[in-house]
């Protein structure tokens, strides 16, 4: 088992779990996990371990140092009681068939704690058999995590449900209410599924690259289209709002669903955000930056920029009408629309 840490230097909000060794539920065969993991979720919902990114081994300070984990697994947890308690607990909803270990560590990371794998502290699980379990257990299942889309992936419930397709069934049969785990979330002042992706766990980004929205970017309460008004080199210039016109090429522009909004120029420059203000940078294809390049549309009109998860608001000034971040209100000037629209799940 662990070494238990002197009180002084322990966080209330930190959610550890130990290694996860397999016990063969036939044959009761110990199989010790040899290499360093942690645990993940994919598109499905599903809990999976995978070897620790070699940029996460390297930044260890030793080969027993806690390991952040995006999830941890179900079953084996240390989380202080009072903590656990006034952040919801486990989901009352929820019944306890599977999923409840991805609630936790969603609300965990999203509400301001932080998830850790301990790999001196190993715990022998014995599996149940896969062929065991009944369609009624399966049922409940898909229904967890159908309630888990609906109070935490936001617009990404979406991708959720394309690899899905039965739990979109059931959501469209049977829509869970989710009143209060988004109350909860409220009180708690929790950030959006973006942020997750962006910080936590940006492996799981959908890769799909096709546009979703094109053509002018609207401005609802103004009546005004995006625009680059500079002259002649156009890196970093200032987003403003100007009259709409079809014959600009500068305001065409592509939303695409990994989340980048592209300019319509022949240089590759997407919208970026340099001290609250919303302007153009080269695009990002890799590497930590690519988050700040990072928007999601949302099906109020609001613009949310991922890493600060602010809102695109256009600001009345004197002679302009450029574009920054505010904190997320649905104020007129917060609202957008794109001439077109396509589905993405071609």
């Amino acid at each position: 088992m662990g070494l238990p840490e002197k009180p002084s230097t322990v966080k209330r909000s930190r959610v550890v779990s130990p290694v996860i060794d397999v016990i063969d539920w036939k044959t009761f065969q110990y199989y010790p996990s040899k290499d360093l993991q942690r645990g993940v979720l994919d598109w499905k919902l599903d809990f999976h371990w995978e070897p620790l990114p070699e940029r996460d081994r390297k930044a260890l300070q030793s080969p027993i140092s806690p390991i952040r984990s995006p999830v941890v697994p179900s079953g084996v947890v240390a989380i202080d009681r009072h903590y656990f308690q006034n952040t919801g607990a486990y989901d009352p909803l929820m019944s306890l068939q599977g999923g409840e270990n991805l609630e936790l560590s969603l609300k965990v990371w999203l509400c301001g704690g932080s998830v850790e794998i301990l790999p001196c502290s190993r715990v022998g699980h014995i599996y149940r058999n896969r062929e065991t379990h009944s369609p009624v257990d399966q049922e409940a299942t898909l229904r967890n995590k159908v309630r888990i889309a609906e109070a935490w992936l936001g617009s990404f419930k979406e991708t959720f449900y394309r690899q899905s397709p039965e739990a979109f069934s059931l959501s469209k049969t049977e829509k869970p209410d989710c009143t209060e785990r988004l109350q909860l979330q409220r009180r708690l002042g929790c950030r959006m599924f973006h942020w997750f992706l962006a910080n936590i766990y940006p492996e799981l980004y959908p890769s799909e690259c096709r546009p979703r929205f094109s053509g002018k970017l609207h401005n609802t309460g103004l009546g005004f289209c995006v625009d680059c008004q500079a002259e002649g080199d156009i890196l970093g210039c200032a987003m403003r709002l100007a009259p709409c016109s079809d014959s600009r090429q500068q305001q065409h522009l592509k939303h695409t669903s990994r989340k980048g909004i592209h300019f319509g120029s022949p240089q590759h420059l997407c919208f970026a955000v340099r001290q609250e203000q919303v302007i153009l940078q080269n695009c990002t294809e890799e590497g930590p930056d690519i988050h700040q390049q990072y928007w999601d549309f949302q099906e109020n009109g609001m613009i949310v920029h991922i890493l600060s998860g602010k809102c695109m608001e256009a600001v009345v000034q004197e002679n302009s009408k450029d574009l920054y971040l505010r904190q997320c209100d649905g104020k007129a000037s917060q609202l957008w629309r794109f001439d077109n629209v396509s589905s993405v799940d071609k």
